[in-house]
This record gives structure tokens, sequence and C-alpha cells, in this order.
């Protein structure tokens, strides 16, 4: 059984599951690369970065336990969303739209000054409602016409003056296929979001936050067993 595959955790796994991907790191000394079936940590593995070699080397291991993965939701990294397709065939995966908010944020702040800035942050706020899918694709792609010419001034050096809005669209518009998967196959009853997993990273980090004394070996062992007793539904 590969290192990272808790054996306890698959005693029971005899039905599809939705897995949840994402990684935690505790300041720069190490991290935790966490899979999770909706119900446990499954998969457990120490890293020092994200890497795709870490992830398909997890990936792989589920295969080999002949883990049945119905469906995957992932924070959006194109590396990963690739190695899937390669590893699993088509199988639907979905972007955390917890994820794609925080992105998007992160270009164009909470306060937005532009028109565009501020007309893309109104249509953030239909990401979460599943009635308003349909109207999500439409109005992004109305604002991204409507502000075309705007997005394409130059400073005097020939660089684009609006980089982060720039951004925020091609993000928007190159993760908009995974966005949704979660109501396009409504019967897996796929997770939209990996707030599960976020969930649990902040409870494990609370906790650790409480033993500031711990030596790093022993951190490591406290988080270990704080993942797969705190992950459990």
């Amino acid at each position: 059984m590969s290192e990272g595959l808790l054996e306890e955790a698959l005693q029971d796994l005899n039905r599809p599951i939705n897995l949840l991907i994402d990684a935690t790191f505790f300041g720069r000394e190490f991290g935790f690369l966490v899979f999770h079936d909706c119900q446990k940590v499954i998969y457990l593995k120490e890293i020092k970065t994200e890497s795709i070699k870490d992830f398909k080397e997890g990936i792989r291991a589920l295969k080999q336990a002949n883990i049945g993965i119905q469906s995957i939701t992932i924070d959006g990294k194109r590396g990963y969303i690739n190695n899937i397709k390669k590893l699993l065939g088509n199988i639907p995966i979905q972007m955390c739209i917890f994820h794609q908010k925080a992105i998007i944020r992160r270009y164009i702040t909470d306060n937005p000054q532009s028109l565009c800035g501020k007309d893309l942050k109104d249509l953030m706020n239909l990401l979460c409602k599943p009635e308003f899918h349909q109207e999500f694709i439409d109005r992004f792609y109305f604002i991204k016409e409507k502000y075309y010419f705007f997005l394409q001034q130059r400073n005097e050096i020939g660089d684009y003056r609006f980089k982060n809005l720039r951004s925020s669209f091609r993000s928007i518009e190159t993760n908009l296929p995974l966005l949704f998967t979660y109501s396009d196959f409504e019967n897996l009853k796929i997770p939209s979001t990996n707030n599960q997993l976020e969930g649990l990273f902040s409870h494990v980090k609370e906790r650790i936050k409480m033993h500031r004394g711990l030596d790093k070996n022993r951190k490591k062992k406290a988080v270990k067993f704080l993942l797969k007793n705190l992950g459990k539904k």
C-alpha cells in the first residue's frame, strides 16, 4: 500500500467517491497534500510545495487501491486538471467556486475603482447561485465585450494598463467549463467547493497554535493525527 494511503480509512470504501483535493502549509516548514472522500481523509502526504509529481502519485495510489473516483473537486491548477484527464479519463471535474471567487478578489480587490472591476465584482456575486448559472455565463461575455477596447489600452512603454483585470477575465474564461460541473451532474452530488477541506485545515491550525512549544517533528505528528481524526464526517 502507498505510503500516503490511510489503510484504516479505506476499509469501507466499496463505493464510488467524490474526491476533494487540496493542500495546506504550516509556515515555510512543511505542508500536506490531502485527499478527502467527503466523509474522511483517505490520502495524506507531507510536501514542501504543491507539485504535479506528488499529485500524480496520490491519484495513482488510489487507482492501485481500486478506489472508484466518480468526480474530483479541485482548486483549478492547470497541471492538476490535465493530469486528471490523463490518469482518469473523462471524469467530471469541478473547479472550487470558492477558489475562483478568491482569485478574482485578489485581482480586483474588494473595492475596485474602475467600472469594469465593479461589474466583475457584481458578476462574481452570481457564481454561488445555481439558478443564475446561465445568467453568469451570458453576463460574463457581455462584460468582456463591453470593456474590450478599455482592456486593450497600453501605457507609454507598451504594456497593458489593466493587467489584473485582463487576468481576471482570462481566469474566468479558462475555468468556465469547470465551474458548474456540480449542477451538470446533479445526480452525483458533486461538491461545488473545497470548503470542507478548508474548514478542516483551519481547525487543525487553530489546534496547533495552542501547542506552540512543539518541535518540528512533534508538530508534524500532531498535524497528521488531527487531519486523520478531525477530517471524519
